[in-house]
């Protein structure tokens, strides 16, 4: 699989100085809205470390770009917007924190 990189103008927002936790959503999806209180929490702990939430309806076309197939799908980017770390499904913290360990 070749690597895949999202930067601020794909996602509308600027990415965080070490790293970008990228989570698609849909607006019935339950466990979407446990993992984006996860995912802000980590992102408030970790300096440098941004959060952005994509309505994965409203962005069909990045969705078909990168492949997400189901909600929620998070996505860690390193610095430079590259993709390092892809995982579908809610996630523990502790995965998140170690997921950042290799974007950064």
């Amino acid at each position: 699989m070749t690597e895949q990189w999202l930067g601020a103008d794909r996602l509308g927002v600027e990415l965080g100085e070490q790293a970008t936790l990228v989570q698609f959503s849909t607006a019935f999806c339950q466990p979407c809205r446990a993992t984006r209180r996860t995912l802000s929490e980590v992102a408030e702990m970790i300096e440098g470390v941004g959060h952005v939430e994509i309505d994965a309806e409203e962005r069909l076309d990045l969705v078909r770009e990168i492949g997400i197939v189901r909600t929620p799908t998070v996505l860690v980017l390193d610095r430079a917007g590259r993709i390092v770390v892809r995982a579908a499904g809610q996630p523990r913290r502790a995965d998140v924190i170690a997921a950042l360990g290799r974007a950064v």
